[in-house]
């Protein structure tokens, strides 16, 4: 990940935007060939702090449309710290959403695993233990925002050990990740149409 000053995210206060490469994601990608031959190619920014709201902080992501290889562009994808949930919603584009949740002490095996579509205005709630990737699905440019706890950390190396979530989505559909030893059936839930009126469920 490197510091860009020149923030890709158009009209937002963004002081330190972060370049996400695709060597930083390349453990967790399908096509490793792909990854090799490409390594510095440009994936996705990210704003952090564009708004806070006490100890919320509002950032937003701008992921250019593009394949990696057989697979969409998506994001290297996280499971949030200290049971903490998060709010994500749709700014511009069309997004989907694959949250998945290991069974406790496993790591090849997963609990729970859905796919979220949603449109631009709409929002999503990533619940606490959950780990989420964002990925572009379209030929258009997806901006999305997203409310989390300062007090949060990513935990990247649950994925990183497993090559990546249970599921990848390629120009053929759904994959799935043969490294996980038990991946229940993809569901698909749908998406909320308006912003939860409290964000306190956040803390």
């Amino acid at each position: 990940m490197v510091l860009n000053s020149n923030c890709k995210i158009q009209n937002i206060n963004c002081k330190n935007c972060e370049v996400r490469l695709l060597k930083d994601i390349k453990k967790v990608i399908l096509d490793k060939d792909f990854a090799k031959k490409f390594p510095d190619l440009a994936l996705y920014y990210m704003c952090r702090s564009v708004r806070q709201m006490s100890d919320l902080r509002y950032d937003i992501t701008f992921i250019p449309a593009r394949m990696l290889g057989k697979e969409f562009v998506r994001t290297k994808g996280n499971r949030n710290s200290k049971q903490f949930p998060e709010l994500y919603t749709v700014l511009e584009g069309r997004a989907i959403f694959l949250i998945q949740r290991l069974k406790r002490g496993k790591k090849d095996a997963i609990e729970d695993v859905y796919a979220v579509s949603a449109e631009k205005k709409d929002w999503v709630i990533v619940p606490a233990r959950y780990a989420v990737v964002t990925i572009n699905p379209s030929k258009k440019d997806l901006k999305t925002g997203n409310w989390v706890s300062e007090k949060n950390n990513n935990v990247y190396k649950e994925l990183e050990k497993m090559n990546g979530a249970c599921y990848f989505y390629t120009k053929s559909g759904w994959i799935k990740n043969k490294n996980y030893k038990i991946v229940p059936k993809l569901r698909l839930e749908k998406s909320l149409k308006s912003r939860p009126k409290s964000l306190d469920f956040l803390r």
